[in-house]
């Protein structure tokens, strides 16, 4: 196909060969709706993605409720697993839309997320199912995680620079529902036999769960197994929407062959994140699980190792063509601006997702329980607090929020520069983690907690609010500062490595709390938002910046 064909034909190839978005005439007359059109398609796909990926965390929640025989720390073992594969799917993922493709990476990593779905609802039907199944559907689960780092380097080649921070922060912000969709969804569809006799029997809860709507007491019927099988009705008709909707982009993914080789990489190296994911994991993890030779501060030598030894397994095993292709996308990583914008994608990305993950803990442990100071012993005494807000109730407001504005920050940042917007939101976030921890220091030091919840949630969505607003900003920065080529492996690395947000914050948290000192986790955090602020002041904004952004 010649790089003269017309709009119509254009349109309806599967591989576009003339792309020109930064052509004013080409865009208006025919790039603006096929780029539109991708766009749609490619948002409800990242948010199952968020969904499946992140659906661990209400859950385990839910089967501490009906009874299922499993102790807590292996519960959290469950969503800890989801997290770390989560983010390293992301590595591979992050290379993909060069060697696959747009429209093959997409609909194949959508249609992956039916095997995690299917056998979580399988799994979820039988109380006596091992450990085991719940962990690799968790494992599984991850490839949603990775669904983030190709989706939004596919989005990033269909669009002009003026227009990338709307468009990244559509895809991403209304992406990013899936978290509140799964915390949502999942206590609804629980008391209602959506698949029938097919769906399985439901079972009894054994203690009191809630939905948004209230409170749902214990002794009732439960289909628990609807948490996996309701993304279902989802996945399926997204899978063909996007086979015969998107598109891949000729000059972008050059040479990339055959649709079933396409389709084989991205087996390949989804199936290589997830192995290292699983060494990764045996090694930090205790026993049963695994060895437990990394576990408790050993995670800050796990991620860092799994991390690289996800790139150099990729490298190991790619020939030929593949491996060219992979040696011109790791050049990224000779460009000191991937290290300063890893960094800032950290404080909005990785806040907006760890915060996600670590919320409905922080609600359930510092105000589901009161806390007296016993004067015999002079040690805290936690008893179940009678007052105690929900956590299934309110835990979805912050991340509801967080997705919701960051289109806005998208949209403000084309207006008025990236880095502008990244520095004020990142002077917010030092103040508001601060403050977020003072008040998580008196309500667990307090025997009625409960005068302190709505403070706390309030500078908690203050927080999902300036991560939000971050995310528009610094996808903004990437499309200013690298070119096509850079730009969307650099955007699917930052996410890579923000992503482990879903798994260092809800352990970092909840370590302080087991500690009695939950504030010193959101007082660290305010340091590292800190030092981010001197990061992006020096890259982008000083006087001498080495790129002024504005």
């Amino acid at each position: 196909m010649s790089s003269n064909n017309t709009a119509p034909q254009v349109t309806s190839s599967v591989d576009l060969v003339d792309w020109r978005p930064e052509d004013k005439a080409f865009w208006e007359s025919t790039g603006k709706r096929i780029a539109n059109r991708n766009l749609w398609i490619s948002i409800p796909s990242l948010l199952c993605g968020f969904a499946v990926w992140l659906m661990w965390g209400i859950i385990t929640v839910q089967m501490a409720n009906a009874g299922f025989p499993f102790k807590p720390d292996e519960l959290f073992s469950i969503a800890a697993i989801a997290g770390l594969s989560g983010a390293t799917t992301r590595i591979p993922a992050s290379f993909f839309i060069r060697m696959c493709g747009g429209r093959n990476t997409v609909w194949l990593t959508t249609a992956l997320l039916m095997l995690p779905a299917l056998g979580t609802g399988i799994a979820l039907q039988d109380k006596s199912t091992p450990l085991w199944v719940f962990q690799l559907m968790a494992l599984l689960s991850g490839m949603g995680g990775g669904n983030f780092a190709c989706s939004m380097s596919n989005i990033s080649t269909f669009f002009p620079k003026s227009q990338q921070g709307t468009a990244l922060g559509l895809n991403a912000g209304l992406g990013n529902f899936g978290v509140t969709t799964s915390q949502l969804l999942i206590p609804a569809v629980m008391t209602i036999a959506i698949l029938g006799g097919l769906g399985g029997d439901p079972m009894p809860l054994v203690k009191d769960s809630a939905t948004l709507i209230g409170k749902i007491p214990a002794g009732t019927l439960s289909y628990v197994q609807n948490a996996g099988f309701v993304w279902l009705f989802l996945l399926v008709p997204l899978a063909v929407i996007g086979w015969f909707g998107m598109n891949n982009i000729s000059a972008v993914s050059p040479g990339i062959g055959s649709t079933a080789a396409a389709l084989g990489r991205i087996i390949l190296f989804y199936g290589l994140a997830l192995v290292i994911s699983a060494i990764g994991l045996y090694l930090y993890l205790p026993a049963p699980t695994g060895s437990g030779l990394l576990s408790g501060n050993g995670m800050w030598v796990v991620l860092p190792l799994v991390c690289f030894g996800t790139l150099f397994a990729m490298k190991a095993v790619a020939t030929g063509e593949m491996k060219e292709n992979l040696n011109k996308q790791f050049s990224i990583f000779s460009n000191k601006h991937t290290w300063s914008m890893t960094a800032l994608y950290v404080v909005t990305f990785g806040s907006f997702i760890g915060f996600s993950m670590a919320l409905p803990l922080s609600i359930t442990v510092i105000f589901g329980n009161t806390h007296v100071l016993d004067p015999a012993t002079n040690a805290w005494v936690h008893t179940k607090n009678p007052n105690a807000p929900s956590a299934l109730m309110y835990a979805w407001i912050g991340p509801f929020v967080g997705a919701l504005i960051r289109p806005i920050g998208g949209w403000i940042s084309d207006k008025v520069g990236g880095s502008i917007v990244t520095q004020w939101i990142s002077i917010v976030l030092v103040v508001a983690s601060a403050v977020t921890g003072y008040v998580m220091f008196l309500a667990y030091h307090s025997a009625t907690p409960e005068q302190y919840f709505f403070l706390f949630m309030g500078m908690f969505v203050l927080l999902f609010a300036a991560s939000g607003l971050g995310n528009g900003s610094t996808f903004r920065t990437v499309g200013y500062v690298f070119d096509q080529n850079q730009r969307g492996p650099v955007l699917g690395w930052t996410s890579a490595v923000a992503a482990y947000g879903s798994f260092i914050a809800p352990v970092v948290i909840g370590g302080q709390i087991k500690a009695g000192t939950p504030e010193y986790a959101m007082y660290g955090f305010a340091v590292f938002y800190a030092v981010c602020v001197g990061v992006n002041w020096w890259f982008y904004l000083r006087k001498n910046a080495y790129i002024q952004n504005p």
